[in-house]
């Protein structure tokens, strides 16, 4: 049994952690409630910038200075931005965690935001986003999204979008950053060779030291749409995302819905892999996804394939999911899913990284700890039937999304 801890501080920031004594190493991060959905449309990809710009150097430390620090005791340093929160996070042996603090806390509170600075990331950003758009694999996505999502801030690319990352100034930067970095909005995770009270007491002053803000706006919910859309592009393959609206982050559903994503395409035993890639190889990845949101979500399925075979393949997709729908999934595959979600979870426990993130996470998503006993515990509760009836209300005709991204001009038929 796994044993965490937990402490609200006086601001309202939160410290999570889970001590593992038998390693050497500690992961600690810095989880910020501030992602791509809660930007305005002329502010698309502030958050990322943001991202960037607590990089570029501190009062006490360059930039150089900030990305030597850790790397010279053999630690990492990094962060990204997802659309609902943004994280920074260390990894250090246990003898180096107060160095690992300094530096992650000095970026957080003291970074610079200096004009020059900003212009030089911004062009930073742009090829960034250039090469996003290089890799349609990856680009699809975001054309699924926004095709579900439309003009919902969830629908917009976490990068943002050039014209906008152009116009951003210092001052626009700076003043979203101290709007969004409040103690509400932070949790501070660690997993690793830790002392619970050692570790409070390290980072209790500095955080409850940040004043009190008014917490930040939830925004308003997705309307989800029915839509074909596709992207005109010079690429050797056809990429194509089919999906329907999914399940937001507090259903009791998701758990049926990790054993339907298993089944359908969440391996190379899954059902899509073995009738697209192994018995007609028409793809080289193929695979199912559910993204869920605070109040929303998105099931997806990929598929990169030659254009000659693209209405084939969309059609395979298409008769898996009606046949899934039809005659539900079998006891051995539900067993066998089962399985796999309990050995993969027990099995990235070894990575410190992996526990502070799953940490972090937690918290920042449902404000608790939800630890791996009670994953597998609600997993296992899982049925057949249930699985059977979240299919047939996921997959309802008029509610695909379909993306494709390739050389062809026409966008696909989507027929039920």
């Amino acid at each position: 049994m796994l044993s965490y801890f937990k402490e609200v501080l006086p601001g309202g920031a939160r410290i999570v952690a889970e001590e593992v004594p038998y390693v050497r190493s500690v992961a600690l991060g810095l989880w910020v409630k501030a992602g791509s959905r809660d930007e305005k449309e002329e502010q698309n990809g502030i958050s990322h910038f943001i991202e960037h710009m607590l990089f570029k150097g501190t009062e006490k430390r360059s930039a150089r200075e900030l990305a030597e620090a850790l790397e010279a005791v053999g630690g990492q340093l990094n962060a990204f931005t997802t659309k609902e929160y943004t994280c920074y996070y260390i990894r250090v042996l246990d003898e180096h965690l107060d160095l690992g603090i300094d530096v992650l806390t000095d970026m957080f509170f003291n970074s610079r935001f200096d004009s020059n600075d900003v212009d030089t990331e911004r062009n930073v950003i742009l090829e960034e986003i250039n090469m996003y758009e290089d890799s349609p694999d990856e680009l699809i996505h975001d054309l699924f999204a926004r095709a579900l999502w439309k003009e919902h801030p969830l629908g917009r690319p976490i990068l943002g979008k050039a014209e906008v990352i152009k116009t951003l100034t210092r001052e626009e930067l700076y003043s979203y950053y101290k709007s969004k970095y409040i103690p509400q909005n932070v949790v501070i995770s660690a997993a690793g060779r830790i002392c619970w009270p050692e570790l409070v007491d390290k980072l209790a002053p500095m955080f409850s030291s940040i004043p009190r803000d008014m917490i930040s706006s939830p925004g308003e919910s997705p309307v989800s749409r029915a839509a074909v859309v596709n992207q005109e592009k010079d690429t050797e393959q056809v990429q194509i995302c089919l999906g329907v609206p999914g399940l937001r982050q507090e259903d009791e559903r998701l758990y049926t819905l990790y054993i339907l994503n298993n089944i359908l395409g969440g391996g190379v035993s899954s059902r899509l892999f073995q009738e697209i890639r192994e018995q007609r190889g028409l793809a080289y990845s193929v695979y199912s996804y559910h993204t869920a949101y605070r109040d929303s979500g998105l099931f997806g399925i990929y598929a990169g394939t030659s254009p000659s075979n693209r209405d084939q393949v969309i059609e395979l997709i298409i008769q898996e999911i009606k046949k899934l729908c039809r005659e539900g999934i079998s006891q051995e595959e539900l067993r066998r899913s089962q399985e796999q979600i309990k050995g993969s979870l027990y099995l990235s426990l070894e990575s410190v990284s992996n526990r502070m993130t799953r940490l972090g996470k937690s918290e920042i998503c449902f404000n608790r700890i939800i630890g791996p006993e009670e994953i597998i515990a609600r997993t296992a509760e899982v049925t057949r039937e249930k699985v059977a009836q979240l299919a047939a209300e996921l997959f309802v005709p008029g509610r695909f999304v379909l993306a494709t991204i390739g050389p062809t001009k026409e966008p696909a038929a989507l027929s039920w």
